[in-house]
């Protein structure tokens, strides 16, 4: 038995011994992910107990370096991971942006002492963060940021606002954009600084979307003091951090693109029903559902080549909003898909009989995916500038 071999035998009987039956389940709503945190919204205390057991292994992050919390697996290793936690639907244990945003920028950016005190805890779930990028005035065009952070010794102090901060009024920390020296171009003088978010004068406002809900936040600094030690990178040359993570935070975002368990012809099937020969009888929809499923099957077998090559932790680049611009679309197309198989009962807004409205509020929700992380303009822009090299 080869060395990979024998390691997907052990991952695969751990896996059977310590996976809750629980955790085995279909995810319905994003109330089944465990996001961890000081206060961790629990829905199943087994949800807290897979983190921990996954954490304790080095399995939430598998292929971060092990001293600083992760499994320190190869490629190889962390495919195998992957397929046996597919093969008995496993649930992945921890959703967090400092896993997916925050994680790699510290890996390629921070020093000793910043990756030692944040990165494991992030693996153990034991802090959640958000993202402090866009402002009222700076969205796509985040350059012209104009939140502050004025010299203070050993410390800075931040005034200015954020907008859109993703799940901001449940996050224990933040990183954050700030500008640190107005006498050079915009791009220049900004400062990624990481602050705890239960600071004094740092408050959060939830933001309501027309899908009834929504993860975003206005977020406001006043006076708040942040440690230099914090500050990752050298002072004033935070650009280069925010744009290598904002490719992570693209293809964080593309995965929205990825196909479901349940296929949709299978829901088709089971809403509509099959004509004679067992197929679904509306043509036109039969057709577009197939056309779709082959795209999102393309899609996940790049998005997995692409992210097996870029395990080394070096990221997607100007790729990466190629799989924004895509997975973004393909989101939206299996939106409309559900209402058009749903019919009259997908227009439900409230009541179980409508499952509480999911489809519509859904459809109605991904249509924010092709504006946050930069909107799909914003990422033709840069495939023609970056990817294909375009002239101006």
């Amino acid at each position: 038995m080869s060395k990979l071999e024998q390691f997907r035998a052990e991952t695969r009987a751990w896996l059977e011994d310590n996976c809750p039956p629980t955790m085995r389940e279909p995810i319905r709503s994003f109330e089944d992910l465990y996001t961890g945190g000081r206060n961790p919204e629990i829905k199943h205390p087994d949800q807290q107990l897979w983190c921990e057991r996954m954490a304790a292994r080095g399995w939430t992050v598998p292929h971060w370096p092990r001293e600083y919390g992760g499994g320190g697996l190869d490629k190889e290793e962390c495919k195998v991971l992957r397929e046996e936690m597919e093969r008995i639907n496993a649930r992945r244990p921890l959703e967090s942006f400092g896993i997916s945003m925050l994680g790699p920028a510290l890996l390629q950016f921070g020093n000793e002492e910043q990756k030692l005190e944040h990165l494991p805890p992030i693996c153990r779930g034991e802090i959640r963060w958000c993202q402090g990028y866009s402002e009222p005035n700076a969205g796509s065009d985040l350059a012209s940021l104009q939140t502050r952070a004025e010299d203070h010794g050993d410390h800075y102090i931040i005034n200015g606002q954020k907008v859109w901060t993703s799940y901001a009024d449940k996050a224990d920390w933040i990183f954050c954009l700030v500008r640190t020296d107005n006498s050079g171009s915009k791009h220049e003088g900004i400062s990624f600084v990481l602050f705890d978010m239960a600071s004094p004068g740092v408050s959060t406002r939830p933001i309501r979307l027309i899908s009834g809900s929504s993860p975003f936040c206005e977020t406001f600094f006043d006076n708040v003091k942040a440690w230099k030690r914090n500050r990752v990178g050298e002072e004033g040359k935070g650009w280069a951090i925010a744009k290598y993570l904002l490719t992570h935070e693209r293809e964080m975002i593309s995965g929205f693109g990825a196909a479901p368990k349940k296929s949709l012809g299978e829901a088709a099937l089971e809403t509509l029903g099959a004509d004679a020969s067992g197929r679904l009888g509306n043509g036109i929809l039969r057709h577009t559902i197939a056309q779709y499923q082959l795209d999102a099957l393309a899609f996940a077998a790049t998005m997995s080549r692409v992210g097996d090559e870029a395990k080394a932790g070096q990221g997607l680049g100007a790729a990466s909003s190629i799989f924004k611009y895509y997975g973004t679309e393909l989101n939206k197309r299996r939106n409309e898909l559900n209402l058009a198989i749903g019919g009259e009962a997908a227009l439900g807004w409230d009541g179980e009989v409508y499952h509480g409205g999911a489809t519509s509020r859904d459809w109605l929700r991904s249509k924010g995916n092709s504006i946050e992380g930069g909107t799909s303009e914003v990422q033709l822009n840069i495939i023609a500038k970056r990817v294909l090299g375009l002239p101006d």
